[in-house]
């Protein structure tokens, strides 16, 4: 088959930095057996086009993209057509598959994995905060030929408003990050990890004053917190405020190479977000043999309680209380690792191949209802 991605961005031409893990084994396990272009909106300001994981990237660059990117994949499609165009990501992608695949009498799917379907006007997050944008999302996800979802809450969205969609989670690579046993804490404080761009959406105030309450109780721990810092040092700020100097420490922002170890050494992931997807760290986690304690979103709320400790969203006693009883219970966290492991093993980045390419050849059979 010969199929056009179109992606937000995520496909950096370096392959390490300012790409999305998840999305690059899913191009390269179609590359292997398929004609793969991905159509990126704004990966570099200037338009451009490389070679990346098996595929042909095409960066639309900066400016109006949506009639541009439709251009593009055009004359590709007059190359060579395509039988399948495929956003990952609702937004301005799905609408660029969708228009694509109707122009190009061509079926067409739609992936949400982010804060397509969300509106939180208080810290202005989300795909539906606006008319123009809630109009978008309708035209997407009408219009494609089949939706699919990361996660159980998100396809549950997707049902609410008048959408079926099935579920196919992001999974990890296990050749790039091999699965390691879950292992027995070692002695000295408790090593602790939180993984995501520091901004409103992620909520790490909520984490660090779930720390503050933590530290009251006498539990001694470290925190790892690795991610760009979006927030000009609020969050640096705020545990000064909180007492936390000497046991948060923030590592910005690291490639999978880099983030793999320190992912092993911890003993418990913790996650504060707002809205989640995924996240896709939690499947990280979890092959690394490190479960997660964290808000009721995603993956955390989908494996909760068996296979994680999910959570109200922005909660601090909360968040403060799981991860104590998490730590206090080398049984249950153990447990709960062990579990998190069979899940993202048998969901990972083959998987999820597999799946989509079982969906494109419904597609192109014209047996997708």
């Amino acid at each position: 088959m010969k199929l056009a991605l179109v992606v937000p961005g995520g496909v950096d031409r370096s392959g390490e930095i300012r790409v999305i893990p998840a999305l690059l084994a899913l191009v390269e396990r179609l590359s292997r057996t398929h004609e793969v272009h991905v159509f990126a909106l704004r990966q570099e300001a200037a338009a451009g086009s490389w070679r990346l994981a098996g595929a042909t990237i095409h960066n639309v660059g900066d400016g109006r993209v949506h009639l541009r990117v439709i251009a593009a994949i055009s004359a590709e499609h007059r190359r060579a057509p395509f039988d399948v165009t495929h956003a990952i990501f609702s937004g301005p992608c799905g609408l660029i598959a969708v228009a694509a695949g109707k122009l190009l009498r061509v079926p067409c799917m739609v992936h949400v994995t982010g804060g397509e379907l969300i509106a939180m006007r208080d810290i202005g997050y989300g795909g539906r905060l606006t008319w123009k944008g809630r109009l978008r999302e309708r035209l997407a996800l009408r219009g494609a030929d089949l939706v699919t979802a990361t996660s159980a809450p998100i396809v549950e969205l997707l049902q609410a408003l008048g959408v079926q969609a099935r579920r196919v989670p992001l999974g990890v690579d296990l050749r790039k990050w091999p699965p390691l046993a879950p292992r027995q804490s070692l002695e000295g404080p408790a090593r602790l990890i939180h993984v995501a761009s520091l901004n409103r959406v992620k909520d790490q105030t909520t984490l660090l004053q779930a720390l503050a309450r933590l530290a009251k109780t006498g539990v001694e721990f470290e925190m790892d917190i690795v991610g760009t810092d979006t927030l000009q040092g609020a969050m640096i700020e705020l545990v000064r405020k909180l007492g936390l100097n000497g046991r948060v420490r923030f590592l910005g922002f690291k490639t999978q190479r880099e983030l793999r170890p320190i992912v092993e050494s911890a003993d418990l992931l913790v996650m504060s977000s707002r809205h989640e997807a995924g996240p896709f760290v939690l499947l990280e986690a979890a092959v690394a043999g490190v479960p997660t304690v964290g808000t009721a979103v995603g993956h955390i709320v989908e494996w909760a309680p068996s296979a994680a400790m999910a959570v109200p969203i922005g909660n601090p006693e909360r968040l403060a209380d799981a991860i104590h009883t998490m730590l206090a219970d080398e049984a249950l966290r153990l447990r709960i690792a062990r579990a998190a492991q069979c899940k993202a093993l048998s969901e990972d980045a083959d998987h999820t191949a597999r799946t989509f390419e079982a969906l494109y050849q419904r597609l192109t059979n014209g047996s997708c209802g």
